[in-house]
């Protein structure tokens, strides 16, 4: 277990580097289609925008995702319990104590994020803490902390918040049909009308294609940090208990962009799309393999 665990450290932090190359790749290429048919003014426009949003993933990824949920820090007193669980478990993951952070949702679900272990943040809902028994949160704050331990939440982090440029440069190339500032000058009816079919496509599979992305992010993630959670609290039941109850209770409303949708222990939204492009391994499974440890 430990040879695999570490394997997947390694083959997290490389798959980092490869979708942020893949990703600044597709944005170059789309940088490069408004070079050919609106001049360089766009195209600087469009570079620094990619430049900056980049700069901004890596460094702000987590703010950006915790914000986006209107996640809020846990109180140190009113909390007691969350977060001496949280320093507990870290502890035994040797990984620094992350910060702590709540969100209000009737539904149960938590998630990791961060750029590594030394930037990480874990957040609850309010659900989860008010429904789960104090081994059934030790199970759910132990398989975030293994995504932690183990470098998924920079991968998924990057995930969540650079696929949502591809269709922040969409919306730009959509709104420059709309004014004439940015029309292409010089080009002819089917020049623009080719930029404005790709635009098109680009606003049409956008949300396709982050969901594809979501979908690459391997769903033996999910059943490691399951696996790897077991180890930290020594008790399989506490995890497989909590699952139940999210399996009995959520009904997949939580008002959550798809585009953050991967980073929960449990999908907020139910869609009809789930079984083509889940990210997590049916409750089910997860549930059966971890009674099977008991």
């Amino acid at each position: 277990m430990r040879a695999t665990f570490y394997e997947e450290i390694s083959r997290n932090k490389r798959n980092s580097l490869i979708l942020a190359i893949l990703v600044s790749f597709v944005l170059f290429a789309i940088s490069y289609v408004f070079l050919l048919f609106f001049g360089y003014s766009l195209f600087i426009i469009v570079l620094i925008i990619e430049v900056v949003y980049i700069y901004v993933t890596y460094t702000k990824g987590d703010q950006i995702v915790l914000k986006s949920v209107n996640a809020q820090p846990a109180d140190d007193v009113k909390n007691r319990f969350l977060v001496d669980t949280v320093e507990g478990l870290a502890i035994a993951a040797g990984v620094p104590k992350p910060k702590i952070y709540i969100m209000e949702s009737p539904e149960i679900n938590a998630f990791a994020t961060g750029k590594d272990p030394k930037h990480a943040s874990v957040c609850v809902t309010t659900g989860a803490l008010e429904n789960l028994k104090r081994d059934e949160l030790e199970g759910v704050i132990a398989h975030e902390m293994s995504h932690v331990q183990n470098y998924d939440v920079r991968f998924a982090t990057i995930v969540a918040v650079m696929v949502g440029l591809v269709a922040i440069i969409s919306h730009v190339i959509i709104r420059s049909f709309r004014y004439g500032n940015f029309r292409a000058k010089g080009k002819g009816g089917a020049a623009i009308l080719v930029l404005f079919v790709i635009a098109l496509i680009l606003a049409i599979f956008a949300p396709l294609i982050s969901r594809l992305v979501q979908a690459a992010v391997s769903r033996k993630r999910e059943l490691l940090a399951d696996s790897n959670g077991v180890k930290l609290t020594r008790y399989p039941d506490g995890l497989a208990s909590a699952l139940e109850k999210i399996m009995k209770k959520n009904q997949g409303k939580m008002n959550v962009s798809e585009s953050v949708s991967h980073l929960f222990i449990s999908d907020p939204n139910k869609s009809p799309l789930d079984r083509l492009f889940a990210t997590h391994p049916p409750l089910e499974e997860r549930i059966k393999i971890l009674r099977a440890m008991g």
